[in-house]
């Protein structure tokens, strides 16, 4: 496989852009080489620069629940776009996304637009600051809220630890009100409200993991997060920027049938352009500006392509869509856990409908950040270079998810667990 225009673009790029790419995980950092450029989709398939093709399993890293190029999407846009790409000014689209997401999310009254995953976050934290006159909140490692001030920190040694900065530029003072636990520990979320309850703002979390691999909740984690803020007068944020409509119809809120407080979301919900939204209870919401003293605001939410891309994409999942795409997954995941076991390859997988991780290791469970961050983080680097090379496209990290497409056929799947089993015995 060539990849000289890809490298001599990624040379290119450096010059005017830092590390060449316009977001970290682009870079290739964690397993090394030339960053592809791609320049179309179609279904499960891309094609880079160089002319080469490959089955996707990144998928914009989500949005892409139907593929690429999905013509109801197109056709929205297309039509939009005719009309007007951007208002600043109410539309009917962004009522009828905000009536449809409410509709599917009954923990959902109302929904505030905005234009990232990370502002998504951003906003529900002050929002969940304002409302409850507190300034801690809670993450969890290995768990990724975007970029905000408030979220990129790291864990202290003990419960009683003020967070520290993970990043130059975050202020420490502002850092401070940020407790960092492990994520499916019950026991130490228990153990930090008994000590600190009254002064929690909001525990925020993926209620799925997807940002050290795929890691679902175990029984009683979301449980007990619903318990605890709900005694001691906390909110529950659920970052579905990810799962939200991917793993479920009404996301993974539905899956596990917890209610959070608010919910943030993304990805999906703008069909694959640039999106993000929260929302929640109404006597919540309303705490936000125009009507309450919270101030948030973002000149082109809500922008008419985004919603009625997100419209057209929503639209066409409905439960048997999830049955189907549940499925494939089974289909890819068994595949490939056949073949790295023919090939003598340690490998655990987890899997939530639409997304999957693979975890090089001899564990025989991975729960959370520290169990994925022990995995054979170098044994992925030759997997990825090798499927790489035999025309498919995994994530560029050993620490994100992979996902699966409806457009993903039986020829799609039974073509990635043999160049699958290939890959493991030239790994191995």
């Amino acid at each position: 496989m060539v990849l000289a225009l890809s490298d001599e673009l990624f040379q290119r790029a450096q010059q005017v852009i830092p590390g060449g790419v316009n977001s970290p995980v682009r870079a290739f950092k964690s397993v090394g080489g030339t960053p592809v450029f791609f320049v179309s989709g179609m279904g499960p398939y891309l094609t880079d620069v160089d002319g080469n093709h490959y089955i996707d399993y990144v998928a914009s890293w989500g949005p892409m629940i139907n593929g690429f190029s999905y013509e109801p999407v197109v056709h929205a846009v297309r039509e939009q776009s005719i009309r007007a790409t951007s208002f600043g000014a109410p539309t009917v689209q962004e009522i009828e996304l905000a009536e449809l997401v409410a509709q599917r999310m009954p923990a959902i009254d109302k929904i505030r637009m905005v234009n990232s995953g990370t502002e998504a976050t951003m906003s529900a934290i002050r929002l969940a600051r304002g409302y409850t006159g507190r300034d801690k909140i809670v993450k969890f490692e290995g768990c990724f809220h975007g970029h905000g001030d408030s979220l990129l920190v790291k864990a202290g040694s003990g419960v009683m630890t003020l967070g520290l900065p993970d990043s130059p530029g975050v202020p420490a003072d502002l850092a401070k009100h940020t407790l960092t636990l492990p994520f499916n520990n019950t026991e130490m979320v228990q153990a930090l409200f008994e000590q600190l309850g009254q002064e929690i703002a909001a525990v925020i979390v993926e209620p799925i993991a997807g940002n050290m691999g795929c890691i679902p909740p175990v029984d009683g984690f979301l449980e007990s997060l619903r318990k605890s803020t709900t005694e001691h007068g906390s909110l529950l944020i659920f970052d579905e920027v990810m799962t939200g409509f991917r793993v479920a119809a009404g996301g993974a809120q539905e899956l596990y049938e917890i209610r959070p407080d608010l919910t943030t979301l993304g990805k999906v919900i703008g069909g694959g352009l640039p999106v993000g939204a929260f929302g929640g209870k109404a006597e919540i919401m309303d705490c936000l500006a125009p009507v309450g003293p919270i101030y948030q605001s973002g000149t082109l939410s809500g922008n008419p392509l985004a919603m009625s891309a997100g419209l057209a994409l929503l639209r066409s999942l409905d439960n048997n869509f999830y049955q189907v795409l549940e499925h494939t997954t089974n289909q890819i995941v068994d595949g490939l856990k056949d073949e790295a076991r023919s090939a003598g390859i340690g490998l655990h997988i987890n899997a939530v409908c639409g997304m999957f991780s693979l975890f090089f290791t001899t564990q025989s469970n991975v729960l959370n950040y520290d169990q994925a961050a022990s995995c054979d983080s170098e044994l992925y680097r030759k997997f990825f270079h090798a499927m790489l090379e035999r025309g498919v496209y995994f994530a560029p990290s050993p620490y994100e998810s992979a996902f699966v497409s409806g457009s993903h056929t039986k020829l799609e799947t039974d073509e990635t667990v043999r160049q699958a089993g290939e890959a493991f015995r030239s790994v191995a």
